[in-house]
């Protein structure tokens, strides 16, 4: 299935647990027009999709469902992360 514009930007921003208010404010836009790109009631200027790409960490190919590449990478590299943090955390509570 191939995902579009609305679709990924949804699951991004519901991926890292953001509300909408949340994302819209750090995005610098409203919370409705925010809904309305997830919707796909309106389409987002190119400035718009530059800032999501960079709020999200994912290349605009990813963003526009061309590429899932680089996000893929992302993905494990953020699993990753958390392995680690938890298994630093289990060594601090046994050297306690």
């Amino acid at each position: 299935m191939e995902l579009k514009f609305p679709q990924i930007l949804m699951s991004l921003r519901a991926e890292r647990g953001l509300s909408q208010r949340k994302a819209a404010s750090d995005l610098g836009i409203s919370q409705a027009l925010l809904s309305h790109y997830e919707n796909g009631l309106r389409e987002p200027r190119l400035d718009f999709v530059v800032r999501a790409c960079d709020y999200y960490g994912v290349s605009a190919d990813y963003m526009l469902g061309r590429s899932y590449d680089g996000y893929q990478e992302f993905k494990t590299l953020v699993s990753r992360l958390a392995e680690l943090s938890a298994e630093a955390s289990r060594l601090i509570r046994e050297v306690r």
